[in-house]
C-alpha cells in the first residue's frame, strides 16, 4: 500500500508483508517509533527478553526452524555489541536471521554521540549484508533485500540500523510483496557426472550438513541411502540433517567420533559432501578431509557458489538447494553397496548407552532414560560443552527441527533456542541442556520463559567446572590445573524455583528416571539440576585418562 506513515509503521508493515510473526526484543529508546507501531499490530507478537544476547539466539533459532530470518530489535552501543555473539552464531551455523540496531539520530552522526557505533563497520565481517536506513520512503526496499540476502545462497545474518528520528518521518512509502527463497535446482550436466563418478566409485561416502534441510529434503536423502546403501553422515551438530533410524545413517562427525567412522570416512574413495562446509569441527582440524584430499575425489555440493572452491578442491561442484539436490540424487541408480547397513549398525551400537562402573550419575542411562520416556521428535536445544557430548552421542535425532545446537560452539544458546523452538512449536516437547557454566551465561531467560509461558524443559548439568576447558589444560599442561576452571555455583534447582518454575535435583543414576517422570507430568518450565562428577568428562573419556595420556 501507499500512504503517509511514520518510519516506524512502514518498518513494521512491510515485515508483517514478509510473514513476520514474532519479533525477540530488548526494549530501546532509539525505536520507540516501532514499539508504538506494534501496538497496533497483533499479528506480530513481541517477546521481550532480559539481554540482548538471548533475544539474537533466540532469532537464530527461530530462523533454522521456520527457514525464513528471525528477527530481533535492540537498542545502540550496549544493546548492539551484547547481540554481536547471536549475530556470528547465525553466520557460522547459516541461519537467516534479521538484527535491526536503533541508533543515534541522523544530525548528530559521526559526533560520538550517546552509544553511537557505526554499525556497519562494527557487523560487517559478521554479516551478509549490513546497512543504515537513512530514508524513512527506502524502508520497503530494505525490508525486502534484508529477507532476499538472509535466506537465498548461504542463509545468514543481516544486520539493518535505524536512526531515531528517521522511524519518526511521516512520508509515503511503497510497500512490498513478499519475498521467498530463489529455486535452485541441480545442473543436469552435473547430475551426470555424478551418475557416473557414483558408478565407479567401490567406497563412496555422504557427509551431509549445512542449512536448509527440510522434511522434502531429508525423505529424499534418506530413500537415497537406504535404497544405494551409501553411508550418510552428519556434519557436526547437524545430525538432524537426515533422520537417525534411515538405515545408512552412520553417525556424525565432530568432537569425539566412533573411530569406525573415522576410518570409513579415510578409506573412501568418492566423498560426496552436500551442504557442509566441511569446517573445523567436522574435519578435526582439516586433517581427516584434508583441503587436497589426495586419493580422494570430493564431490561439494552447496547452495551458495562462494562456498565451492573456497577452502576444499572440489573435483565436482555443484551449487544447489538442498531439497533440489536431493530429490535429482533420487533419479540415480547405481550398484548397491553394503557399507551401509555395515554403517548403520556401527552406528547403533556406538549409540547404544553403556554404563560406567562406580559413576554415582551416569549420564549415559540419563540418556537412555529420556529415549526410552519423550517423543521421537521432542527438539534437543545445547550450547556448548562436553556436557553435550553424551546427547550427540547418545540421542537420536528424528530429522529436521530436532537439534538446535550452534556450530560455532556459543555458550548460553541451549535456554535462548529452546524459548524459540517452545514458542515455535507448542505441539511439541522441548529440551534444553545447559552445563553449569554455559547456564549461567544466559540463566537469565528463566524469566523470559516464564512470562512467555512456554513448555520447556530444562537440564543443568553441574560438574563444578569449566569442562571443556579443564580437559584441554588437563592435556596440554597436566598437574596444573589451578582455580581457572573452578565454578562455585548456586542451587540450580533453588534458582529456577525463584523463577516460579518447578524444578528437582538429581544426583544418582537410579533417581533420575523417576525424577524425569515427575517432571513430565507437570506443565510450564521444569528443570532438572543434574550433579555430576568432573572426573566423567566427555561421553568417551576421564580426565585422569586424559591426564595420564
Amino acid at each position: 500500500m501507499t500512504t503517509t506513515r511514520t518510519g516506524g509503521r512502514i518498518l513494521v508493515d512491510n515485515l508483517l508483508a514478509q510473514g513476520c510473526d514474532r519479533i525477540f526484543t530488548v526494549p530501546g529508546e532509539s525505536f520507540l517509533a516501532v514499539l508504538d507501531a506494534l501496538v497496533d499490530v497483533p499479528a506480530i507478537e513481541l517477546v521481550p527478553c532480559r539481554q540482548e544476547g538471548g533475544a539474537a539466539f533466540m532469532a537464530c533459532a527461530d530462523g533454522g526452524l521456520t527457514h525464513r530470518p528471525g528477527v530481533a530489535f535492540v537498542t545502540r552501543g550496549p544493546g548492539a555489541t551484547n547481540a554481536a555473539i547471536g549475530v556470528h552464531v547465525a553466520q557460522q551455523d547459516s541461519q537467516p536471521m534479521i538484527l535491526f540496531v536503533g541508533d543515534v539520530d541522523r544530525a548528530t552522526r559521526d559526533r560520538e554521540a550517546f552509544q553511537e557505533v557505526d554499525f556497519a563497520a562494527m557487523f560487517a565481517p559478521l554479516v551478509k549484508w549490513a546497512a543504515r536506513i537513512d530514508d524513512a520512503r527506502r524502508i520497503p526496499e530494505y525490508i525486502a533485500r534484508a529477507y532476499a540476502t538472509a535466506m537465498n545462497g548461504r542463509p545468514g545474518p543481516v544486520v539493518l540500523a535505524l536512526p531515531e528520528d528517521m522511524l519518526l518521518d511521516e512520508v509515503e512509502a511503497v510497500d512490498r510483496a513478499r519475498i521467498d527463497r530463489l529455486p535452485q535446482a541441480a545442473d543436469p550436466d552435473a547430475m551426470a557426472l555424478l551418475t557416473d563418478m557414483l558408478a565407479t566409485a567401490e567406497r563412496p561416502l555422504a557427509i551431509v550438513g549445512g542449512a536448509g534441510w527440510d522434511g522434502t529434503a531429508a525423505t529424499a536423502l534418506a530413500d537415497w541411502g537406504a535404497r544405494t546403501g551409501v553411508p550418510l553422515v552428519a556434519a557436526f551438530r547437524r545430525q538432524d540433517a537426515v533422520p537417525n533410524g534411515c538405515p545408512a545413517f552412520a553417525g556424525n562427525l565432530g568432537y569425539g567420533p566412533n573411530p569406525k567412522l573415522v576410518a570409513r570416512v579415510r578409506d573412501a574413495d568418492l566423498l560426496l559432501v552436500i551442504g557442509a562446509r566441511l569446517g573445523e569441527a567436522t574435519t578435526d582440524g582439516y586433517t581427516l578431509v584434508t583441503p587436497d584430499h589426495p586419493g580422494q575425489r570430493l564431490v561439494h555440493v552447496h547452495p551458495d557458489p562462494s562456498e565451492l572452491n573456497r577452502t576444499y578442491a572440489a573435483d565436482l561442484a555443484v551449487c544447489a538447494g538442498m531439497a533440489e539436490f536431493a530429490e535429482s540424487l533420487l533419479s540415480i541408480d547405481g550398484p548397491p553397496h553394503a557399507a551401509g547397513p555395515a554403517a548403520h549398525a556401527d552406528y547403533r551400537a556406538w549409540s547404544t548407552p553403556q554404563p560406567r562402573a562406580g559413576v554415582m550419575l551416569d549420564l549415559g542411562p540419563c540418556v537412555a532414560a529420556m529415549r526410552a520416556a519423550l517423543p521421537a521428535d521432542s527438539v534437543i536445544c545445547n550450547g556448548a560443552g562436553n556436557f553435550s557430548s553424551w546427547w550427540h552421542r547418545y540421542w537420536p535425532y528424528a530429522g529436521p527441527g530436532t537439534q538446535l545446537a550452534p556450530t560455532a560452539g556459543a555458550m548460553g544458546y541451549g535456554l535462548p533456542a529452546g524459548i524459540a523452538a517452545a514458542l515455535r512449536h507448542p505441539e511439541r516437547q522441548v529440551v534444553v541442556l545447559a552445563g553449569d557454566g554455559d547456564f549461567l551465561m544466559n540463566g537469565q531467560e528463566l524469566a523470559t520463559a516464564m512470562q512467555a509461558g512456554v513448555s520447556l524443559l530444562v537440564l543443568v548439568i553441574d560438574n563444578g567446572a569449566f569442562g571443556t576447558i579443564r580437559m584441554h589444560q588437563e592435556r596440554e599442561f597436566p598437574g596444573r590445573v589451578g582455580a581457572s576452571t573452578q565454578l562455585s555455583n548456586p542451587d540450580f534447582a533453588a534458582l529456577a524455583r525463584a523463577f516460579a518454575a518447578w524444578s528437582g535435583t538429581v544426583e544418582r543414576t537410579e533417581d533420575f528416571a523417576p525424577a524425569l517422570a515427575r517432571a513430565q507430568e507437570r506443565g510450564g518450565v521444569r528443570l532438572l539440576h543434574l550433579k555430576t562428577d568432573v572426573e566423567q568428562i566427555t561421553a568417551g573419556t576421564t580426565l585422569s585418562a586424559i591426564a595420564g595420556g
